[in-house]
């Protein structure tokens, strides 16, 4: 019989062990370094793309080169578009979703024939094109690209506009023999709003696309517009995501959209391409308007948004156009000139629906390129309760009280500070001394802690029209921050408003509320740098959003009473902020992200944790009723695109398919 092997010495298994932990840890320090490498390359993306702004062309706009002398300088140049920021996924990424995504195949075209067929009254749809001086390959593209629609019910309307260049005639002549297309020429050039309207005029369809003239349309585009269309017959305007193609052919630089966003499309053109209307609502509209070149389909989307109203605006959350980038250099006068025409479409866009008294527009400034949209308070103004939550912490109370009742410019103001309990020495001298202001109040509110109690009872007892609940953990980084949340605040259509509110490192620490991550909500850009504008501007630009953080909320005092305040016996801890918000938004208020209004916020300093032990069956809990009273609401938020993933709100896309498609 054979002996047993012998046990390997313990000397030798501990060896194993412990080169077994040396390489786990190896493997550790080498996936860190591939995170680190990951995240300084989306922060070196960002700056390439905040330095290259300037000579990039206005996104969503097109510079008609006015005379001949001007186009033989700039040949080939044109005013159209502002280079967005990278989404943080990168093209590489980009590239996969679109082979796993955005790739047709032939079971695909036989279902989209099949819901065509189907449909009771397909809608017709014209797509109109200027036409001026076109690279003639790319123009045939850009042709072909309609011809090839899976969608059979369209109409193709191009006005040359007094093209000169060799090759353009000869590519229009060709298109003679479809009866679906129809040419019409201008004897001279007149500028792209007058091009694009007698290419209008000759428009027979029940909707109108805009295309120019050397981008694309992806096979499927009108089909997806048809079927939102059959199931939305009241829009009169309708948009789409948008991608561009890079001088190699390669989709790139996707701007997944939120759904209908009048404050986002004040900072910049989202409804952009492919934008779809009611050809009987651009009758009304008198089309588009001379004097906006550069950005006259920005004018033209906001004069048709206030004559539709929200419920006829419809977003499509796919990819239906592609931009082609343009090769050639920029003059920094026609961005000038691009940039002032989107400012005076929105200035009267403001006067136009009553804002006009109380707005100043003006440039973005960390993106010059882009619009911030600065409103004032009403005259008199209105008093403001800012409610302040604290337990001890003296430091922090006293940073926070100060910079209320001293680095604030905004007068007149109540500071109520909530006591909940402080028995350190320190924070009861401290809460003395403050109560001798005669603008602040404390009120007193032992035993447990529920922030939800504690904002209800100050707000019994606040006397303000607009009422400010505020962590005592939040540092006053400008003077102007309460006014800018105010001006906001007073708008009768307004529920609640946020702040911008930054890390003490200066990273982001909210910039709206996302619905769903996590199951329920968490922030928007979080841990962005402070330098970055985010995906499409989300850090830095006034957008409605889902809901906002009670960290620094703004709302009017009637409207907190009307919806009953806070959850204080279900959310006295947690998510209390976004119940409060979607209550709001139930009652058919919009709450928006003030990014103009920007403080530090050192967050939880006082109250802990909600994943630590001792905290986490509540937290549970308040997950759980969230999840059963807004489970649909929050598995859909209207303000982040369902290609991306909810596992953060940082715009990362999804990697489980979440893509759009009304044939299957």
């Amino acid at each position: 019989m054979t002996d047993p092997p012998c046990p390997a010495p313990a000397s030798a298994a501990a060896r194993a062990d412990a080169r077994l932990a040396t390489l786990r840890a190896s493997l550790a320090r080498r996936e860190a370094q591939l995170m680190a490498a990951r995240d300084e390359i989306v922060r070196l993306e960002h700056q390439l793309a905040l330095v290259s702004f300037e000579r990039d062309l206005l996104r969503n706009a097109r510079i008609w080169r006015l005379t001949a002398p001007l186009r033989r300088l700039i040949d080939r140049v044109r005013g159209r578009r502002e280079r967005h920021l990278p989404a943080p996924d990168g093209p590489t990424t980009y590239r996969r979703w679109i082979e796993r995504h955005d790739t047709l195949d032939e079971g695909d075209r036989v279902a989209i024939a099949a819901h065509v067929a189907a449909m009771a009254a397909p809608p017709r749809i014209s797509v109109v094109m200027p036409v001026f001086d076109p690279d003639p390959a790319l123009l045939r593209a850009a042709v072909g690209s309609v011809i090839d629609q899976y969608y059979p019910y369209w109409q193709l309307c191009l006005a040359d506009d007094g093209s000169t260049r060799a090759g353009v005639a000869e590519c229009l002549a060709a298109l003679a023999g479809d009866a679906r297309v129809v040419v019409t020429r201008l004897a001279e050039n007149r500028g792209i709003a007058a091009a694009t309207n007698e290419a209008l005029a000759t428009a027979t369809g029940d909707y109108v696309a805009l295309m120019d003239h050397d981008d694309l349309l992806p096979v499927h585009a009108l089909y997806m517009v048809a079927a939102e269309i059959e199931a939305h017959p009241e829009a009169g305007m309708i948009y789409s995501d948008e991608d561009q193609i890079d001088a190699e052919g390669r989709r790139c630089l996707p701007y997944f959209k939120p759904d209908w966003n009048i404050e986002l499309m004040r900072g910049h053109n989202l409804v952009s391409h492919l934008g779809v209307y009611r050809r009987d609502l651009l009758a009304r509209l008198g089309g588009l308007r001379a004097g906006f070149e550069g950005s006259q389909d920005y004018d033209l989307a906001l004069r048709a948004a206030e004559a539709v109203g929200a419920a006829g605006i419809r977003h499509i959350p796919a990819i239906l156009y592609h931009w082609r980038q343009d090769p050639g250099s920029f003059s920094k006068a026609r961005l000038d000139r691009c940039v002032a025409a989107a400012r005076r479409a929105i200035d009267e866009h403001l006067t136009r629906v009553g804002l006009g008294g109380m707005a100043r527009v003006g440039a973005l400034p960390m993106v010059p390129a882009w619009t911030r949209v600065t409103l004032s308070p009403p005259e008199p103004r209105p008093l403001v309760s800012v409610i302040v939550p604290t337990r001890n912490g003296a430091g922090l109370l006293r940073r926070c009280a100060e910079g209320v009742l001293s680095a604030t410019d905004y007068a007149p103001i109540e500071l109520l500070i909530v006591d909940n309990g402080s028995d350190a020495a320190e924070a009861l001298g401290l809460l003395a001394e403050l109560g001798r202001d005669a603008r602040v109040r404390v009120l007193r509110a032992p035993g447990a802690f529920n922030f939800s109690a504690l904002n209800n009872q100050a707000a019994r007892a606040a006397r303000g029209e607009v009422l400010v609940l505020l962590n005592n953990d939040i540092e006053i980084l400008r003077p102007d921050w309460l006014a800018a949340l105010v001006a906001h605040a007073v708008r009768p259509e307004i529920g609640a408003v946020g702040a911008r509110l930054l890390y003490p490192d200066r990273r982001v620490q909210h910039a709206g509320v996302v619905l769903g991550v996590g199951g329920v909500a968490n922030h928007f850009c979080l841990k962005e740098p402070a330098d970055s504008p985010g995906y499409f501007g989300a850090a830095v630009l006034t957008r409605e959003v889902g809901a906002v953080t009670a960290a620094c909320l703004a709302v009017r005092a009637a409207q907190y009473r009307a919806v009953g305040g806070m959850d204080e016996t279900n959310l006295a801890i947690a998510f209390n902020d976004v119940d409060f918000c979607l209550r709001l938004r139930a009652a058919g208020l919009r709450n928006l992200y003030a990014a103009e209004a920007e403080l530090i916020h050192h967050e939880s300093a006082t109250r802990g944790d909600d994943m630590a032990p001792e905290h986490y069956a509540r937290f549970k809990a308040e997950v759980a009723h969230m999840r059963a009273r807004w489970g649909a609401i929050l598995d859909a938020d209207p303000f982040y695109n369902p290609n991306f993933s909810r596992k953060d709100g940082n715009f990362h896309l999804a990697d489980r398919f979440n893509t759009y498609r009304p044939w299957q």
